[in-house]
C-alpha cells in the first residue's frame, strides 16, 4: 500500500493505492470523475487525456503513484464558477464539433493545453495538438473550425 497526495482539480486529495493502479482507474473508480474516458487502454486514443502538471497525458499510461505531489486537471475541472461550459468546450458546440462524445473530453483537454500557450494557432497547429486524439464518429474539419484562428480553419483534413 502506497499513500500518494495529488490535487485533482483545486482539490487535495490523500489516498492509500495498491498494486500497479493506473490515473485513469484512479480518477474514475475513486474520486468519482468519470470524463476521462476508458477506451483503448493503450495510450492510442487519448479519450482519457488529462493534464498532469500542465502537460496532457494519457492517464491510462500514468500509474497513480508515480502522480505523487501532482497537480491533475479533469474536464470536470475546467467548468467556469457559475458550472458553464469552458471556451473551449463553447466552441466545439457552436461549431458542431461533437458527435458521441467518447473523445470529445480527451480533445477539449487537448485544446486546452494548446490553447493557453498559443490563443490563435492555425489549422496546422490544431491538428498537430490534437493528432494522439482519434474521433471515429466524425471528420476532424469541424473541430479545426472550432479551434483554429478564423483565417486558417477551412482546412478540415484529419489531424
Amino acid at each position: 500500500m502506497t499513500a500518494i497526495r495529488l490535487t485533482v482539480n483545486g482539490t487535495e486529495h490523500l489516498l492509500d493505492v495498491e498494486g500497479p493502479v493506473s490515473l485513469l482507474n484512479l480518477l474514475r473508480e475513486r474520486l468519482g470523475l468519470t470524463g476521462a474516458k476508458n477506451a483503448c487502454r493503450q495510450g492510442e486514443c487519448g479519450s482519457c487525456t488529462v493534464l498532469l502538471d500542465g502537460e496532457p497525458v494519457c492517464s491510462c499510461l500514468v500509474m497513480a503513484a508515480d502522480a505523487d505531489g501532482s497537480e491533475i486537471i479533469t474536464v470536470e475541472g475546467l467548468a467556469g464558477p457559475e458550472g458553464g461550459l469552458h471556451p473551449v468546450q463553447q466552441a466545439l458546440h457552436d461549431k458542431g464539433a461533437v458527435q458521441c462524445g467518447y473523445c470529445t473530453t480527451g480533445i477539449v483537454m487537448s485544446a486546452v493545453h494548446l490553447l493557453e500557450r498559443n490563443p490563435t494557432p492555425t489549422a496546422e497547429e490544431v491538428k498537430e495538438a490534437l493528432a494522439g486524439n482519434l474521433c471515429r464518429c466524425t471528420g476532424y474539419g469541424a473541430i479545426v473550425r472550432a479551434l483554429a484562428a478564423p483565417e486558417t480553419a477551412t482546412d478540415g483534413e484529419a489531424p
